[in-house]
């Protein structure tokens, strides 16, 4: 009976790992197109937010968020994007990524949150060049696959965390 509870108690473990190891999965893709977007020999720019990734990488309250956020173009010449900057990085400018790290916590009431660090201006000269951004991804399941229901940013300017889904939905009433 105890050999039983053990294997139980086993399995049960093993796929919490295994479903905090897959909560990484669309953070990972979202972050090699980032990392290669700001590669030093970065050729065509890859769109986090392309139709293939809405597609399949985040939540479908997220990708309603975006559609609506969309309808705003940040830029007029671009008319897709509703961001005039690179959400992961959180600026317009950025070096090659550094020292990333990204780690996920176990799901608290079905939403896992993977932080992502890294060094975005180790190129620069400026005094805060070594310092690490962190952002957050809450990724939930839906379908059975993990996706992204939200992007977090920290504010430098009032060391809180940004929503990148309140954002779009401000966007979205033209704020």
């Amino acid at each position: 009976m105890k050999t039983i509870a053990l294997v139980i108690a086993s399995l049960i473990a093993v796929s919490g790992a295994a479903r905090a190891a897959d909560a990484t999965a669309p953070v990972k893709e979202i972050m090699d197109a980032t990392r290669s977007n700001w590669a030093d020999n970065s050729g065509d720019w890859s769109d986090i937010f392309d139709a293939s990734r809405l597609a399949h990488l985040y939540s479908k309250d997220f990708v309603a968020k975006y559609q609506a956020a969309a309808q705003f173009p940040a830029v007029d010449d671009d008319g897709i994007s509703p961001f005039d900057y690179d959400v992961i990085v959180n600026g317009q400018d950025a070096c090659p990524l550094e020292d990333l790290t990204m780690a996920a916590a176990p799901a608290v009431d079905g939403t896992a949150e993977v932080t992502v660090r890294f060094k975005k201006s180790a190129c620069s000269d400026a005094p805060d060049a070594k310092d690490y951004t962190t952002v957050r991804f809450a990724v939930i399941e839906e379908g059975g696959t993990p996706v992204i229901d939200d992007i977090v940013t920290e504010n430098i300017e009032t060391q809180g965390r940004d929503s990148l889904k309140a954002t779009m939905a401000l966007i979205a009433k033209g704020q």
